[in-house]
Parts: C-alpha cells; sequence; structure tokens
C-alpha cells in the first residue's frame, strides 16, 4: 500500500465502534472508505469491545413482555428532566429528541438485523435523586456483551476488507482534517509504527471525526472542571483510552468548529487499579453494591444523603470528590459481594460475553462467587477479615495511616445494623428505603439482598477502597442531526462530520449534565447510521 496515493469517498478518523457501524452503512451504499485508526489490530473497536452492552431502549419487544409501558414521548420528558439544558443547548436539546424517536429503528432493528440479541430482562438504572431519571425500565444488555456487538460488526465489514472497498489503517494517528476552499477535502496521519514518520495526505469528499472524547488525557479531565458540577478529586483512575486526549477536538477546532460542553463528563465513583494495568493510572470500574455502608477515609459514613447505586451516578461522583482523601471506602460482607457485586465491561462478565446460560443464572441465582474470589485474589484494593478488628487493620495498612479508628468503624456498622435489627416496620433509614424500592422490581430484586445486618458474625467482612475513575466525555463537536460538524453560528463545516463520542454522542452534548445510562453505545450507532445516511444522499 503506497500511503502517499491514498483517496477514497470517505475518510474515517476512528475505528470505535462509531466509526465502524458508519464505515458498514456507507460501504453498503458502494463508498470507498479507508478508517485510520491509533489503535493496534486486536483492539479495533475501541473501549466498545470491553463494555457490559447496555443500551437505553424504548418500545422494545423486552419490554412490551415486561409489561412496561414505555414509548419514546416518556423517555425523551425522562432525558430532558435528568439532562437539565440549558437556553443554549439547541442542537443537545434536537438530538435527545432524535434519540427518543429513532433508537427503536435506527439501533435496535439495526442490532437485530446483524443478528444481535438483549437478554429478556430489563434493568431499571439512574432512576432519579434530586432529579428524576428513569421513570421506567429501559436498560437493555447484549447477549454476548460490547465484544460481541464489535465482533459481529468486524465480520460484516470482512467482505469489504477482501474487496478493497475498505481499508483500515491501524496505529496511524491522524493529524488534522484537510481544509481548502471552505471545505475538508481530506485528512493528514502519521504511521506510529515507524520512527520519525512523516506526515502522509489521504484525499477524501467526506472526513468523519469518531476519534472518541477527552477523557483519556488527565489533564484535559481537569482542565475542563467546574466547581460544583463535574469536580474531580486530586487523584483518581483512568477508565478511558490514554489515546482519546482531544488533540482531534482541537484540530477540528481550529478549522472553526464548535466544541461545546467538554465540562459535562460520564465519570463514575467506584473505580480501583486494574489488576491487570495497560498504562498508568489504568483503573476498573466496579458497579457498587447497594447494600455496602459508604464511608469516608475514616470509617465515617458519607452523609447526610446515604450513597447507594442506581439513582445518580453524577451525585455519587460529586459527593465522593468533595470527601478529604481522594478515595472512599465500601464495607459490606461477603453474602452480600457475591450476590451484589459487579465489574462494569466484558472480561469481567464471561458468562454474558461466552453466552453461557447455565453459568449466568447460577450466578444470579446462587451468586457470583467466582467474582468475589478473583476481585480478593487479583486486587489489593479488595480486603478480608473475620472481624471489624482485623478489617480495620487491612484498611490502615492499605493506606499506609491509621486514619479509621476501629471503635469508629464498629459504632458505624453497629449504628446500620441496629436499624435493621428493629424490624421492617421501624426501619429509617433512606439507603434501607432504596433498596426496598429497587427490590420491587423483580431483575433488581435477583441481584440485591434483602435488607439485613452486615456484621452479623455468619460471614466474613469486606472492604473495598474506592477512586473516582473517568469514562466518558459528554461534550465535544457539535454537530447537526445529519452528524455534520457546525461552525459557532450553526453553519456546516463541509465535507466534516463527527459522531459518537466525539460529537458528545450527538450535538456536542446530547445528555446533558446526566446521562440515563445506556446511551452511549446506542447514541455511537445513532450518530453514525445519520452520519452514513447524510453522506450517501448528498453523493
Amino acid at each position: 500500500m503506497n500511503e502517499n496515493s491514498l483517496k477514497c469517498d470517505t475518510a474515517i478518523a476512528g475505528g470505535g465502534v462509531a466509526g465502524l457501524a458508519c464505515a458498514l452503512e456507507l460501504l453498503k451504499k458502494g463508498q470507498q472508505v479507508t478508517i485510520v485508526d491509533r489503535d493496534t489490530p486486536e483492539r479495533l473497536g475501541g473501549l466498545a469491545r470491553w463494555a457490559f452492552g447496555g443500551m437505553a431502549l424504548c418500545s422494545t419487544a423486552q419490554q412490551k413482555r415486561m409489561k412496561i409501558p414505555d414509548n419514546p414521548t416518556r423517555l425523551l420528558e425522562d432525558w430532558q428532566s435528568f439532562a437539565e439544558f440549558s437556553s443554549n443547548d439547541k442542537w443537545p436539546e434536537l438530538w435527545a429528541k432524535e434519540y427518543a424517536e429513532k433508537n427503536h429503528e435506527q439501533v435496535y432493528l439495526w442490532l437485530a438485523s446483524l443478528g444481535l440479541k438483549f437478554l429478556p430482562a430489563v434493568n431499571w438504572v439512574e432512576r432519579g435523586l434530586y432529579k428524576p431519571g428513569n421513570s421506567l425500565p429501559r436498560y437493555h444488555v447484549l447477549w454476548g456483551t460490547g465484544w460481541e456487538l464489535v465482533e459481529v460488526i468486524i465480520a460484516h465489514l470482512k467482505p469489504y476488507i477482501e474487496s478493497g472497498q475498505l481499508t483500515i489503517l491501524h496505529q496511524h494517528k491522524v493529524i488534522a482534517p484537510i481544509y481548502q476552499d471552505d471545505k475538508v477535502v481530506g485528512l493528514t496521519a502519521t504511521n506510529e509504527l515507524e520512527v520519525n514518520s512523516t506526515e502522509f495526505a489521504i484525499s477524501a469528499t467526506n472526513v468523519v471525526i469518531a476519534c472518541g472524547g477527552i477523557n483519556g488525557s488527565a489533564e484535559q479531565v481537569k482542565k475542563h472542571c467546574v466547581e460544583g458540577e463535574t469536580m474531580v478529586p486530586e487523584q483518581f483512575l483512568n477508565g478511558a483510552n490514554p489515546i482519546s486526549d482531544g488533540t482531534l477536538h482541537n484540530a477540528v477546532a481550529s478549522i472553526g468548529a464548535d466544541i461545546t460542553r467538554q465540562d459535562h463528563m460520564w465519570n463514575y465513583a467506584a473505580g480501583v487499579p486494574h489488576p491487570q494495568a495497560e498504562f498508568d493510572g489504568h483503573g476498573l470500574s466496579l458497579i457498587p453494591c447497594k447494600s455496602a455502608l459508604w464511608l469516608n477515609h475514616t470509617g465515617t459514613r458519607i452523609g447526610p444523603q446515604p450513597l447507594i447505586t442506581g439513582f445518580d451516578t453524577n451525585d455519587l461522583c460529586q459527593q465522593v470528590t468533595k470527601q478529604e482523601k481522594p478515595w472512599t471506602w465500601q464495607v459490606l460482607n461477603y453474602d452480600i459481594a457475591a450476590k451484589e457485586l459487579a465489574v462494569s465491561g466484558s472480561l469481567h462478565n464471561p458468562s454474558i460475553k461466552n453466552k453461557k446460560l447455565f453459568s449466568f443464572l447460577k450466578e444470579i441465582l446462587f451468586g457470583n462467587h467466582r467474582l468475589v474470589n478473583q476481585m480478593l485474589e487479583e486486587s489489593e484494593d479488595f480486603v478480608c477479615a473475620d472481624s471489624i478488628e482485623a478489617l480495620t487493620e487491612k484498611m490502615n495498612a492499605l493506606t499506609g495511616e491509621a486514619y479509621i479508628d476501629v471503635a469508629h468503624l464498629k459504632q458505624q456498622v453497629a449504628s446500620y445494623d441496629k436499624k435493621l435489627l428493629s424490624g421492617e416496620a421501624l426501619e429509617n433509614d433512606d439507603q434501607v428505603r432504596r433498596i426496598r424500592h429497587a427490590r420491587q422490581w423483580r431483575p433488581d430484586k435477583l441481584r440485591t439482598c434483602k435488607p439485613a445486618p452486615i456484621a452479623h458474625g455468619k460471614t466474613k467482612l469486606i472492604a473495598i477502597k474506592l477512586q473516582l475513575i473517568t469514562r466518558k466525555s459528554l461534550g465535544g463537536i457539535k454537530t447537526n442531526l445529519q452528524s455534520q460538524v457546525l461552525d459557532e453560528y450553526d453553519k456546516p463545516i463541509l465535507g466534516l462530520y463527527s459522531i459518537g463520542e466525539a460529537a458528545g454522542f450527538g450535538g456536542g452534548g446530547a445528555s446533558g449534565k446526566r446521562s440515563l445510562e445506556g446511551t452511549f453505545l446506542s447514541g455511537c450507532i445513532l450518530t453514525a447510521r445519520n452520519a452514513a445516511n447524510k453522506i450517501t444522499k448528498i453523493n
């Protein structure tokens, strides 16, 4: 291949799921496509490959079977409530409406056409805390996780690779779009496999920016933090990809693109260092246990509103960031961990990833002991003991300071347990109320313990040291509903498109301040298909 003579109809900067989906749609319409991706061939598909595979969808067959009366109007109402759009959020709000109205046709049915399936149970996440969130369950999990999604799309792309209609340049870095005569006519790139590689140009009628967000860069995350809204502690983990560093955002901004809402981020409050770290600060995002006590560095329960997952992830992040130290603790027992502990992503959910139905049902019904034991063995941030005294000693040893007094930790746990020993009629704790509310929905009941004392003496105690972990950018390159990149006056930059996380999943910030969760993979697909539809209509 002669890099100096590359020419195609559409060049796509980024080989994540948005870039792959866009390429597939363009190829079906006869376009010659080149994908330029910074990662290795085995990592094609980006973070989607390691994603759990959850999607917020409405009016699905799964919802109908579970008698969930969802519809686009209700989804949009929930979205607008959680997003808290401002008067300046014209395009994000239009993209929210687009998602609500088109997710069934453009995402759900499209995935079905590729042969992908969802688990039958619909989960209820982000129910809302101070602002109403999902008023109904609509979180659908792909059978096979994000890994299956990526592999299936790649399988559909292979015939086009073999025929020469699709070219993928792995481990190549896009430098910038080529802007001439008021339009984009290609892009420049370098080969990162070569030492002192020189830039080369790819001529293209259309360029699609699908490079991901900015949250892979700690510097970018800190730069765009806003006091009281998207704060991060002094130290945090990276759950994104380090190559998602905002460089290409700056490049498109230099030719007039409007970059908006970069202060809006979707981070998670419960990260631990990745046991098989691939880069400095690499983190693993846990789905924290609802029945665990969430404590600060001294072992004091965080409050006055107790922290509990499943209601407002953004608020959880802000609460842990306000603490004196950049870590918090969850204290629980082994029984709670076996039933409730989960790790976000495909690799730590092998029963779903590998579509092992019997193993999956066994874990749901009898507890995921495999995962708990794996984390206790692999992660030093999981400590286990037979007593609070021994647990306290291990917690202090992990931080290197005696921040936690054993008598104080005993009192915190005993105070919570005492409320549960009085009987359900006399319980008065907001965490317990939310647990009981969650258990009213059958799928959540299967994964949430019935409220019971933590230190009942019949099983081991566990403490997990948690840190905030970055994940997704909610802001990005401003686009119209055809995924065309817009300048500050809402005028399209001819020949330039942006999709997926690079575009803030549409419009430069479609989720507003908060996501209903599960809008990311599906947002990648929706923005990608809209871009492909526009490109093929023009050409």
